[in-house]
């Protein structure tokens, strides 16, 4: 295995922009691709982000910005695609150079639309990459608090185990804890359904349905996933209550943060689904998640999954809440 020497950055959202502070801790240099150049200029000019966590200051003059994609993947062995998963395709399908040999990091926590693949399995179709080379990052670990160096755990998965260390190394620090894990696409199904989890949570939490009735979703929720990665993902080792899994619903459906709970509140207080997308200043990838989820499991394991399916016919078939969340609380246990 080849050591990993330079590390480029695919993404200008918050969570890029605090996993390049991260690494820019224990590497000299980064590469960072940002599709419009006028916030890169900015970014230089200023020091930091100009659009999101612009509180976080840089040393620039040890990035190599980009606009220009096919420049940020020649210059780096070790792409991290830092997307929101709607805009991942848009954003891989410009890469026209061979990264079949490269390492590619997904922090996307999200699924591609209208393929509903999981982000690895896209990339290994679409470029030939050696599944192997394949890293996932997972965990409870919202960007606003690694940007504010709050105590953080990060879940780094890899088929090979040696290269889930390598790159831990470079996001690990004083504030960054990291576990290590083999379990690439449990991991990424799980960053998928607790978007959709946090949805209803943020549902119940606009209707004021109460937190006793929150906790008890919260149970049943660990438990629908537990069923469905198990189904589309067989791995016996796996234990649902760490991190990478209990861990990420639960900051994912309980935190302010939360833009799937956001976006969950306002649909529970009211809102219009198309009103509710409006008023988010960024993506909410659960309802994305949602729709491809569904259609997964429909086509496939079929499994039991009363709440992602409630969480549908609201988003998706215009049902009311408080009747759809009747229909499912005789489920619970």
């Amino acid at each position: 295995m080849e050591a990993i020497k330079k590390i480029a950055v695919i993404g200008g959202g918050s969570w890029a922009t605090a996993l390049a502070k991260l690494l820019l801790a224990n590497c000299d240099r980064i590469v960072w691709y940002m599709h419009r150049q006028d916030r890169i200029d900015d970014f230089i000019k200023s020091g930091h982000n100009p659009v999101y966590l612009s509180d976080v200051s840089f040393d620039t003059s040890r990035i190599d910005f980009t606009s220009d994609i096919d420049r940020a993947c020649m210059a780096a062995d070790t792409l991290l695609f830092v997307t929101p998963s709607p805009y991942f395709r848009d954003t891989a399908d410009k890469i026209t150079v061979n990264i079949s040999e490269k390492n590619v990091v997904s922090a996307v926590k999200g699924i591609v639309p209208d393929h509903n693949m999981i982000i690895t399995d896209y990339i290994v179709q679409q470029f030939g990459c050696d599944p192997d080379n394949m890293l996932v990052i997972g965990g409870p670990c919202h960007a606003e608090e690694v940007a504010l160096e709050r105590l953080s755990y990060l879940t780094i998965g890899c088929h090979d185990i040696a290269k889930s260390r390598e790159f831990a190394a470079f996001l690990a620090g004083k504030r960054m804890k990291t576990i290590i894990s083999t379990d690439v696409d449990g991991i990424e199904y799980a960053a998928v359904l607790k978007n959709v989890y946090a949805i209803m949570a943020g549902i119940i939490n606009g209707m004021k349905t109460g937190d006793n009735f929150m906790a008890m979703m919260v149970c049943n929720a660990i438990r629908e996933m537990d069923r469905f990665i198990d189904a589309i993902a067989p791995m016996p080792a796996r234990d649902i209550d760490r991190s990478a899994y209990l861990g990420d619903l639960l900051v994912t459906a309980y935190s302010r943060f939360s833009r799937n709970h956001n976006f969950g509140s306002m649909i529970g207080k009211g809102y219009s689904v198309k009103a509710a997308m409006m008023e988010m200043a960024m993506v909410a990838e659960g309802y994305y998640g949602t729709k491809c989820i569904h259609e997964i499991n429909a086509a496939g394991p079929d499994v039991e999954m009363p709440i992602l399916n409630c969480v549908y016919e609201i988003l998706y078939e215009g049902k009311n809440p408080h009747r759809a969340l009747k229909g499912i609380t005789g489920s619970f246990t």
